[in-house]
């Protein structure tokens, strides 16, 4: 790496820490020339692939456009932050791993769908409207029953958390 102060071309690392969040890695350097010492981060460069749209374009990824469509989906749904965005990463993960150089949109959309499967029942049928465009109820009507056909157990999805007292349930 070329000194930033005399553009010597040897300099030596005297000092490396990893980030908290461990994606990158901070590295303490001395000019071997001049003797001034600077800090470099390296992060991995990893490509995600282009994706093509419904209409033919191709766009860059853009992942604050896939938080975004989380966002809504769970709009004023009992999720965390933390859970959207762990969320986000896992379709992120997912992109990464086709190693695909191209990908549809439809594919980046079944990714999502399958996270939304897993953190909110509300939040995966709102984007499953949106996504396979639900023309009348009986579109809605025919996703629910395969959401609660997948549904381990009795099949009926939880109205209230868990933890929550139902409402038609005396406590004793």
């Amino acid at each position: 790496m070329h000194c930033p102060f005399c553009q010597h071309q040897d300099t030596r690392v005297i000092d490396s820490r990893v980030s908290d969040d461990g994606a990158t890695i901070r590295r303490r350097r001395v000019c071997e020339a001049c003797g001034e010492r600077f800090s470099t981060l390296e992060t991995i460069e990893l490509k995600l692939p282009v994706i093509i749209k419904g209409d033919g374009r191709r766009e860059a990824f853009d992942a604050r456009k896939l938080r975004a469509g989380f966002d809504r989906a769970l709009q004023k749904r009992p999720v965390s932050e933390e859970q959207i965005e762990a969320a986000v990463r896992a379709v992120v993960h997912h992109l990464r791993m086709t190693a695909e150089r191209e990908l549809p949109s439809r594919r980046v959309g079944e990714f999502v769908m399958a996270e939304l499967r897993k953190l909110d029942h509300v939040g995966y049928v709102r984007f499953a409207s949106v996504y396979r465009s639900f023309e009348d109820v009986a579109d809605f009507r025919e996703e629910l029953d395969r959401l609660e056909r997948d549904i381990p157990g009795d099949g009926q999805l939880p109205l209230l958390g868990e933890d929550e007292p139902r409402p038609d349930k005396k406590k004793r």
